[in-house]
């Protein structure tokens, strides 16, 4: 937690560096929101959680982002003067940080202006695969930067990692030169360097704060921590030291919810908000009730209950009233249920157990969920690229659809034959007993409602294993879990994020259903070689039909996240691949206090 003495000691310097930075933005402006779930602290290499990410998001900047509105998402230049040149067939990028741009003030940097460097994001990424991390995002950077995998097997034999040795794959060529050479051709990689895990690090803020790192993030975009009470509240203010930007975004052809952004923002000096706070409310009804009683800006992530709010594709009547706004999003993002392939009891790829899992995937009620559980705020995916995503084949449809007919007949040709008591056994006639894990939450009960009688109609006995979502995903990484529903929301919008989710060398890290076929390998390694091209989109539908033929996924589908605004916050609209945009919104204060007077 950021104690108070430290908190005075950012506010005095906000003060001391005030005099020489651009306009201040206006402190009475206070974004509120709130969040569904609790953060796991802020050190970019070591945090995964959604949650975690929107603050990094809104305290550090990448080398590259993407455009506010830009749909589908675009690349721009985040701290770089530009997007990179991209050499020697996608193996090197060479990138020119901006100058001028200095990370927040924090006592760390001993009363100074401290400038970003080409040598902090070589600090930075040095840490994925220091052993000492355990960096959950390892596999992003492992085997891809030259130079960097010996010098992490170097600490794993000293047990010291040597942050000081040159290395060909990361270099500062100068204060303002980065450049990043590859162990092989990624025309992807560019999108990596978007994601908030992928932020410069100051070293002497690491060292100064060592293991409590997690709790004192210090960046260069344009909010810094200054209140941080886990699991209950967060608090931002405005960075004394980001340089600003113009509002300046154009209008996607169309969208009227564009249009008017663009009228009331166009122009602006951003951003507008001095301050974001951030409550931690975990209930979707709490959420809710607060945004009602105006203690909240916006709303989102409250699919479950929609009876509140929804009134077909818009709002309810009093909410219109209200002038409350309503703008949807398709998520990019994937939400499955995976088979672990190391199960001696649904994994593998005997004829019998493709058989099995392929029968599972066919008699799950797919409708069942997406109508009743998900009160029809999810699109059916087809395959496992999602749409709104590079890659994406609208014309792809699965090979597995929801038809439990196909599905018993699939099962008795391969010899799970039913009992007098209408339970199949295995072929070789022992039992049959699949095991679901779950978490502790209405909505997973009635996931594992639909799971169970699914499996019923097919003569498939299901026990429902429960415990909460840390347990399981520790599980998840050591291969443990025979069969587990989760998400992935896309870390850069191209099919190879999601895809690589299913590439055997990953298992135990993204690959939580360790699937390790070699025809998808194969297939994967030709892709990633490409830039995206029609060749490239074919192999992508060759890697989903691999992955259906063999039964790894139940493929679910991609939410629908709707987002109320009160008519008071202008500017704000969700991102398909930012994490947070609070810095492109503004706050009408006099519409407030008349609103809240009402």
């Amino acid at each position: 937690m950021i104690s108070a003495i430290r908190h005075l000691m950012v506010i005095a310097l906000c003060f001391a560096f005030s005099a020489i930075c651009c306009a201040a933005p206006d402190t009475t402006k206070v974004l509120r929101l709130g969040e569904r779930g609790s953060d796991e602290g802020f050190d970019p290499v070591r945090s995964v959680n959604y949650y975690s990410a929107r603050i990094l998001d809104a305290v550090g900047e990448p080398l590259l982002s993407y455009d506010y509105l830009a749909r589908p998402a675009k690349l721009v230049p985040g701290v770089v003067e530009a997007l990179p040149e991209v050499t020697d067939e996608g193996r090197t990028y060479t990138f020119h940080i901006r100058k001028g741009v200095y990370f927040a003030p924090d006592p760390a940097f001993k009363d100074k202006k401290r400038e970003l460097t080409a040598a902090d994001f070589v600090f930075a990424f040095k840490r994925f695969l220091d052993p000492k991390l355990r960096s959950q995002w390892r596999y992003m950077y492992d085997g891809k930067i030259v130079g960097l995998n010996e010098l992490s097997r170097a600490a794993e034999k000293s047990g010291r990692f040597d942050y000081d040795k040159p290395i060909e794959g990361l270099q500062a060529l100068d204060r303002y030169t980065l450049r990043i050479r590859l162990t092989r051709t990624d025309f992807n990689f560019s999108y990596v360097l978007t994601m908030p895990s992928a932020l410069p690090m100051a070293r002497e803020v690491v060292d100064a704060y060592g293991d409590r790192i997690s709790e004192h993030p210090v960046g260069t975009n344009a909010y810094m921590l200054t209140e941080y009470r886990r699991g209950y509240r967060i608090v931002l203010d405005a960075n004394p030291n980001y340089r600003g930007f113009v509002w300046d975004f154009k209008a996607n052809e169309g969208d009227e919810l564009d249009r008017k952004i663009v009228a009331d923002m166009k122009g602006k000096q951003m951003p507008q908000v001095g301050r974001v706070e951030i409550s931690v409310i975990e209930e979707d009804q709490g959420r809710f009730l607060a945004f009602l009683d105006g203690q909240l800006d916006f709303v989102d992530e409250i699919q479950s209950i929609a009876e509140s709010w929804r009134d077909g594709s818009g709002l309810k009547p009093e909410l219109k009233a209200r002038g409350i706004s309503r703008d949807d999003l398709i998520e990019p993002e994937l939400t499955y249920y995976y088979f672990n392939f190391r199960d001696p009891m649904v994994g593998g790829f005997s004829k019998e157990n493709i058989a099995l899992r392929r029968a599972m995937i066919m008699a799950y009620n797919i409708d069942a969920e997406i109508n009743t559980v998900r009160k029809g705020l999810i699109i059916r995916d087809q395959m496992p690229v999602p749409p709104g995503v590079v890659g994406y084949n609208p014309a792809y449809r699965t090979m597995n659809p929801y038809n439990p007919d196909a599905a018993n007949k699939l099962l008795d040709k391969f010899g799970f034959s039913r009992g007098a008591d209408g339970w199949r056994t295995r072929p070789d006639g022992s039992p049959l007993l699949i095991t679901l894990a779950s978490e502790p939450e209405s909505r997973y009960r009635e996931m594992d409602e639909v799971w169970l009688k699914s499996l019923e109609k097919i003569g498939i006995r299901l026990e429902v294993k429960t415990q909460n979502f840390a347990e399981n995903l520790k599980a998840a990484k050591q291969c443990q879990l025979q069969m587990w529903g989760t998400v992935w929301i896309a870390d850069y919008p191209d099919g190879e994020n999601f895809l690589s989710l299913l590439y055997g060398p990953n298992s135990g890290q993204s690959n939580n259903g360790c699937y390790d076929s070699p025809t998808f390998n194969k297939l994967y390694e030709m892709s990633i070689k490409l830039p995206d091209s029609p060749k490239r989109n074919k192999l992508y539908d060759l890697m989903s039909r691999q992955m259906e033929y063999d039964g790894a996924w139940q493929l679910e589908g991609s939410r629908i996240r709707s987002t109320l605004s009160q008519p008071w916050l202008h500017g704000y609209r969700k991102h398909p691949a930012l994490h947070s945009e609070w810095k492109y919104a503004d706050i009408d204060i006099a519409a407030r206090e008349a609103a809240l007077k009402r």
